[in-house]
């Protein structure tokens, strides 16, 4: 493609690098900008700026959030006695919209895998292992997406819980095996954290 202005060009090549955005896309988005008042574009580049910048990671339990610790983890209303383990912060913000589920929530930063060099070091198990020897959680429910990877996952942290007092589950199977939990409808989610089963070894 061939472009007027090498600012224009720079533009649509960042847009690109996102994913699920193609070139076409990428310069629809620029020429959108480019058409917009300078007062809004500068807004719009400082609110990925402050974003960027000021976002951190809770640390409880690892969802994305604007203070050292996240508003689930703040909230006193919600039942610290629930733990639901989660692949990523998607998840989290998948299973808040069922409005089905009033516990916190560890967030893993992903799943074991060992084909992509991704081992149990490289997850945020160690801090769930520690929340729950703090003595607090009754229940640690494994809100993971159905897949090979997930089912390792679980199996680990099942094996490293097993000596513990907690019950742990496993969200119901309305969520098809091979699918990711962000994109089952919230119906059928909230449905599977409702009638949860316990995780059989």
């Amino acid at each position: 493609m061939n472009y007027s202005s090498k600012l224009i060009e720079e533009a649509v090549e960042a847009f690109a690098g996102l994913p699920g955005i193609g070139r076409k896309t990428a310069l629809r988005l620029t020429l959108h900008l480019v058409n917009q008042s300078p007062e809004k574009t500068v807004e719009f580049a400082e609110a990925i700026r402050k974003m960027r910048q000021n976002i951190k990671h809770c640390s409880v339990c690892h969802n994305l959030s604007d203070e050292p610790v996240c508003q689930v983890c703040a909230d006193k209303r919600r039942d610290r006695s629930l733990i639901c383990v989660v692949e990523s912060i998607r998840d989290v913000m998948a299973i808040e919209d069922t409005g089905q589920y009033r516990g916190l929530y560890h967030v893993l930063g992903g799943l074991i895998n060992p084909l992509e060099g991704i081992g149990p070091d490289a997850l945020t198990i160690d801090s769930l292992l520690q929340r729950v020897a703090a003595g607090e959680v009754k229940e640690v429910i494994m809100a993971i997406s159905p897949t090979i990877e997930g089912d390792t996952t679980m199996f680990y942290i099942s094996r490293k819980l097993k000596d513990s007092s907690v019950n742990v589950s496993s969200i119901a199977r309305g969520v098809a095996f091979g699918g990711e939990l962000e994109y089952a409808d919230e119906v059928t989610l909230g449905r599977s954290i409702v009638g949860r089963v316990p995780y059989k070894l």
